[in-house]
């Protein structure tokens, strides 16, 4: 198993691709995506249904494999990997979260006992500490000799996460881990694996398409049409008053070959369609519908002339 090399990414995918064939018809649910998620970073990606967001996490997970691209998880190559090395990567690499509070824990052990599998697995030893220190840090320590049964979806979703990264994996994978949860609960949950991202420094990215995700996280990735489109980064600065806010600025992602997309909801305020016209400028590109006059903008009352810069 390889490792990560120091300052390379934890997660890098480029020019990704997957593409299913049903019944003769092919679906391309991932057409050449780039993604890359820094050592120690959480970062929510997000999109609609159908956007190729749950391929990319199957992808990731180890689950599946691309059709073509690359996709390398800490020096681990997901592309060329054999069935040994996948199983070694499923062990130690990546920890999962599911939505599925089913699929995250084994309903006839407590949540301590769930905890220690994945350390029983690898032969770690002092099992039944690091059980107790990972629920402590989820704050569901008073829960360690209960079933899954007795405990809340959100109960059971942050022992959910304690297991997932209790043989310390480089990455945690979550998918729509708030799916079947209220909103409350949700809020505690996020909380939760923001605290185990700070706290541990395992690389966190939650797949999900649950916009309050976004409050909990400094890097929002939108997928549409299978490829990164847009990315919403966010930081906290100190004004003159000496109260901090948050900052968000939604930046559109370029590829290599200078594609990008405009969010929808340019698109669809300019009525921007079939082609447009660029216009090189100092410091930036002018993008405009193809009946605009290149320096209309400039005439009073002309604001509305479907520019966008």
């Amino acid at each position: 198993m390889t490792t990560t090399a120091p300052g390379a990414p934890a997660i890098l995918c480029e020019d990704l691709v997957r593409v299913f064939v049903t019944e003769g018809v092919e679906v391309q649910a991932l057409q050449g995506l780039n993604l890359r998620v820094d050592a120690g970073e959480l970062v929510a990606v997000v999109g609609a249904s159908g956007s190729g967001k749950s391929t990319l996490l199957t992808i990731l997970s180890g689950l599946d494999r691309p059709t073509a691209g690359t996709a390398v998880v800490s020096g681990t190559n997901l592309v060329t990997m054999g069935a040994a090395e996948r199983r070694r990567y499923q062990r130690d690499v990546v920890g999962f979260v599911w939505q599925q509070t089913s699929r995250n824990l084994l309903p006839y052990l407590t949540a301590a006992e769930n905890v220690a599998v994945p350390l029983v697995v690898s032969g770690a030893r002092g099992r039944a500490e690091r059980a107790a220190e990972l629920l402590d840090v989820m704050g569901v320590a008073d829960c360690r000799d209960r079933l899954p049964a007795q405990m809340s979806g959100g109960q059971q979703q942050r022992v959910a996460i304690a297991t997932a990264v209790a043989a310390a994996p480089r990455v945690l994978l979550a998918d729509e881990p708030t799916g079947e949860l209220d909103e409350s609960t949700s809020q505690d949950v996020l909380e939760a694996m923001r605290h185990v991202n700070a706290t541990l420094g395992v690389t966190t990215l939650i797949v999900t398409h649950d916009p309050t995700v976004s409050e909990h996280v400094h890097r929002t990735v939108q997928i549409r049409d299978g490829r990164t489109s847009t990315e919403v980064l966010r930081r906290t600065e100190r004004g003159e008053d000496g109260v901090e806010r948050l900052h968000a600025e939604e930046f559109a992602v370029l590829d290599k070959v200078g594609r990008l997309q405009l969010p929808r909801e340019v698109v669809e305020r300019l009525d921007l369609r079939d082609r447009v016209r660029l216009g090189l400028e100092p410091d930036h590109v002018r993008v405009s519908r193809h009946d605009h006059v290149p320096g209309t903008d400039d005439v009073p009352g002309a604001e509305d002339d479907g520019g966008a810069r």
